[in-house]
């Protein structure tokens, strides 16, 4: 994903003129991937995963007693301190509605990060598409060709990351991939290599009205592919681990705020390889008792 100019009809729009000042800021303004670095010595690749940032336009908005402005801050200052591999930002990116506003705030806050490691964003139900990709200029080679969805695949050394879209709608709670995005995993799943596979996305995956809609379907495709390792996926604010047949279910905490007084607020450093992966949590508000925290994975056969 690179920042795009907002040029429009030979004039530099509001957009365009925040990109210039980010420019003389930060240096560089494209966040595509630099070439792939050596994995660790044990084979692993360290990845940074988020989600529910929800940045507002307003910096000192607050919800519940968080500041989400603050806390994404504070979690990018320890990303940038010891920079992994890539991030990944499974939606919820703008705080209700998906306002451009939003996205410019979300693109001030990567300024310690721009152009040093890549960012991969999954669309969640308070984001608004359309806006998303006006203020951010998606990697061409990368997106897949999926009429009105956003999805991206990467080549992360021992593993793939597809981010998949399950974004209805802005401020519409319920996800669904939809038949076409289903029908390209499967294609997708079909043609690939025997690579480990880690699906992104940002509806959970309870029973209800305002998770993934099509969970059984995509169960369906994947139960029977044994590449496909672990989803990772956010909505409810919460961090948990769990699994079906043998895939990984792991559930991201919120950045921006906590539902509940007894969950996170905060990422997830992730240390992938070909046989399993571990993840360790990075508290920076709501419940700090597992900070630190490290849970290990075992890929499925």
């Amino acid at each position: 994903m690179r920042m795009s100019n907002g040029t429009e009809h030979g004039t530099i729009s509001r957009r365009g003129f925040l990109g210039v000042s980010l420019a003389a800021a930060g240096g560089v303004l494209a966040l595509a991937p630099r070439p792939g670095r050596a994995a660790a010595g044990d084979g692993q690749v360290r990845w940074a995963f988020l989600s529910d940032t929800h940045i507002p336009a307003d910096p000192e908005n607050s919800y519940r007693g968080h500041y989400p402005c603050r806390n994404l801050k504070q979690a990018f200052a320890q990303i940038a301190a010891d920079l992994p591999e890539g991030l990944v930002v499974t939606g919820d990116v703008a705080r209700l509605t998906g306002q451009v506003e939003d996205y410019e705030n979300f693109r001030k806050l990567l300024i310690p990060l721009v152009g040093r490691r890549p960012i991969y964003v999954a669309l969640g139900n308070h984001d608004d598409r359309r806006n998303f990709l006006d203020v951010f200029e998606p990697p061409a080679q990368r997106r897949q060709p999926i009429k009105d969805k956003y999805v991206v695949t990467v080549d992360a050394g021992p593993v793939r990351l597809v981010l998949l879209d399950s974004l209805m709608g802005a401020n519409m709670t319920s996800g669904l991939l939809g038949k076409a995005q289903r029908t390209w995993l499967q294609r997708y799943l079909q043609a690939g290599d025997d690579k480990p596979v880690l699906l992104f996305f940002h509806h959970s995956l309870r029973d209800e009205d305002g998770d993934l809609l099509d969970l059984p379907r995509l169960f369906d495709i994947i139960e029977d592919v044994p590449k496909v390792k672990a989803l990772v996926f956010g909505h409810s604010h919460e961090y948990s681990f769990s699994d079906f047949a043998g895939i990984h279910l792991i559930n991201l905490p919120a950045v921006g705020y906590n539902f509940r007084d007894q969950d996170p607020v905060g990422w997830v450093e992730a240390r992938l390889g070909g046989t399993g992966g571990t993840f360790r949590l990075h508290a920076v508000g709501g419940n700090r008792d597992g900070d630190g925290r490290t849970q290990s994975l075992r890929w499925r056969a």
